[in-house]
């Protein structure tokens, strides 16, 4: 991300007005893409795990989170302060840039929240609803927070001390969550007929619409990062479309290659592959090197996304295999493709950079990997211990739509084990009047 003047500039706040709101469309989008791929009777739950994550991270940004991701560095690059804690001493005349600093804030915040959600789909099918409440503002403040500040606060050790190059969020957003769903998939455990039951999406229209909901609200997620209305935005724009096309690409010619069918399900993940690793590329690599991060992010996850039946963990709905490598892949290719006509400075190994910046961002995906593992596996385990992580066997097998929310996403339609849900709603769910 980078900053310019400091006046506001009405071309670049109408911009990043409208990234904002593009950024926030993901999550809902999200929110289809993973309730489609999940089975029938958890749908409702993976819609309220998204949406219930807008309200728990907006309090926990606006309280302390922007404050200690973008306040003045406090802790040797690690955090910032709480000098801007409830937004203390920010008003509609302070600027960060050129564009108002509550923009700024409220920008940053929209990244929080579908970062939280997406580690919802690693742990899809088989997590309390009010332990998810818990760990959601926890998780956020402990992990997205300080790995935020590194990478693009000021004086954050990632940036200014190692430098290694993060666009849009290849760090914070994408290895974050991905490793961070390993971790709460390991200590919740896979779920009742892991490698047993099929467990197919049982919407794929609603994928696809997801799917196409986050590409569409990608473009404010990459093209915003350059907080301007400027040639940057446009490049990042152009290569956010690019290597979203090769990513799906590359996924199909997979799937013809292995399976002998290329799929609508392949096809949403492909895309969603290209877009997680363009992220943090997408602003200082060229088109070439855009559509090469793509295609290698779309072959490369494919196959990922099958690690989990080789290595016995359940990550219910690929976070693993697409934003966590998909993140690595992105984030170490910059050390490969990054463009001194992009960057202003940092070369890749093909524009005769060496293999300095290559390393610089291995050593990033490491450290960003290993803490945001580690701090999860710990708040994961605590909340276990005290309250407990995991659904009971019933609920499970019932479904989390009935027995958390006391609702069914499809009245008409049959859950589980054959019993329609008419039949099988509570007392108040059948009496409650119908729109």
């Amino acid at each position: 991300m980078t900053l310019a003047a400091s006046r506001i500039d009405t071309g670049d706040t109408a911009w990043l007005l409208a990234a904002t709101a593009l950024v926030l469309l993901m999550t809902p989008g999200l929110a289809l893409f993973y309730g489609g791929m999940v089975r029938a009777k958890s749908v409702l739950n993976m819609l309220m795990m998204s949406f219930v994550s807008i309200a728990l991270v907006t309090v926990v940004w606006l309280t302390a989170g922007y404050s200690l991701a973008f306040g003045p560095d406090a802790f040797g690059g690690l955090v910032g302060g709480l000098e801007h804690a409830g937004m203390a001493g920010l008003g509609p005349d302070s600027v960060q840039g050129s564009v108002p600093t509550l923009l700024f804030a409220t920008f940053q915040l929209t990244f929080a929240i579908i970062t939280a959600a997406l580690i919802s789909g690693a742990v899809a099918d088989r997590t309390k609803f009010g332990a998810w409440l818990v760990f959601v503002p926890v998780w956020a403040l402990l992990v997205y927070v300080p790995v935020a500040h590194w990478v693009w606060g000021p004086g954050g050790w990632i940036h200014d001390g190692l430098g290694a190059l993060d666009f849009a969020g290849g760090m914070p957003v994408e290895i974050a969550s991905g490793a961070s769903g390993l971790a709460l998939c390991l200590v919740l455990g896979p779920r009742l007929g892991f490698k047993k039951d099929a467990m197919r999406p049982h919407n794929l229209p609603m994928v696809v619409l997801g799917a196409g909901l986050l590409w569409f609200g990608w473009f404010g997620f990459n093209a915003g990062s350059a907080l301007g209305a400027n040639g940057l935005a446009a490049a990042a724009f152009l290569n956010t479309l690019a290597a979203g096309c090769t990513g799906l690409l590359g996924w199909l010619l997979v799937e013809q290659r292995r399976d002998g069918h290329p799929t609508t399900l392949g096809a949403a993940s492909g895309a969603v592959a290209g877009l997680v690793a363009i992220t943090p590329s997408c602003g200082v690599v060229s088109l070439l090197g855009a559509l090469a991060v793509g295609l290698a992010a779309g072959v490369v996850c494919s196959y990922a996304v099958g690690w989990k039946f080789k290595l016995n963990y359940d990550d219910s709905l690929d976070v693993v295999g697409v934003h966590l490598v998909g993140g690595i892949i992105g984030t170490l290719l910059i050390g490969v493709f990054a463009d001194h006509a992009m960057t202003g400075g940092a070369e890749g190994l093909l524009y005769g950079g060496g293999l300095g910046q290559l390393g610089r961002q291995l050593v990033a995906v490491v450290a960003v990997g290993a803490y945001a593992f580690g701090a999860t596996y710990g708040i994961g385990t605590l909340i276990d211990r005290f309250m407990g992580l995991r659904a009971d066997e019933e609920q499970e097998r019932t479904g989390l739509d009935l027995t958390v929310h006391a609702e069914s996403a499809y009245d008409h339609g049959v859950l589980g084990h054959g019993a329609p849900v008419s039949s099988s709603l509570p007392a108040a769910q059948k009496a409650r009047p119908q729109a």
